[in-house]
């Protein structure tokens, strides 16, 4: 996959997060000469018990609330930096968990950063996606060109699978993870029995 890959826009993101979570799978994520192939996404909305913005703008979710494309890289457990770009139009409070990516480029880099010799355990969850890629909060709040990230669109759309999200306990019945079928690099795949 060409990292050169075209961008895409901001009308890209200025749409429902369960939308730009399911046009995500297949495009190109880089930052700094590392990166690869988004193939699991997670969608969260203000309407969205789940959401940071369900209650509203506040100061850990404000970046929730930006322009489409604007990066949100928040903390979870005190320890994994957590990368989301944020969709629809400003003020809206959705977007993009990017939960995994297949590794292509910068590999050697990412290797270091994980100090894991697995290739499938470099970027798959979005705590080592991070780490691999060097994003921490310093991020939150950017644009894409101004954060150093580029998402490139893709050259064909893999056929994805849809399922619940991970890690929470309120609208769990939403399948709004969306993961790229077959892939070896998700984090965990869709079971059959739970796939939409």
């Amino acid at each position: 996959m060409n990292r050169r890959a075209r961008a895409v826009g901001r009308a890209f993101f200025d749409r429902p997060p369960e939308v730009v979570a399911e046009d995500i799978i297949g495009c190109t994520l880089f930052v700094g000469g590392c990166g690869g192939i988004v193939v699991e996404a997670e969608a969260y909305g203000q309407r969205d018990p789940a959401s940071h913005s369900f209650r509203g703008e506040t100061r850990r979710c404000r970046s929730m609330f930006g322009p489409p494309g604007t990066v949100y890289v928040y903390l979870i457990h005190g320890r994994h930096w957590c990368l989301n770009l944020v969709t629809e139009p400003e003020g809206t409070g959705a977007a993009v968990l990017i939960r995994a990516i297949e590794p292509t480029h910068g590999l050697a880099a990412m290797h270091e950063r994980r100090g894991v010799e697995d290739e499938r355990l470099l970027c798959a969850g979005p705590g080592r996606l991070t780490q691999a890629l060097a994003i921490t909060g310093a991020l939150d709040g950017l644009t894409l060109s101004r954060a150093g990230l580029h998402v490139g669109a893709p050259r064909e759309r893999p056929p994805v699978a849809r399922g619940p999200r991970i890690g929470i306990s309120a609208a769990t019945d939403l399948p709004w993870r969306i993961v790229a079928q077959g892939s070896r690099f998700v984090s965990r795949p869709i079971p059959r029995s739970m796939a939409a």
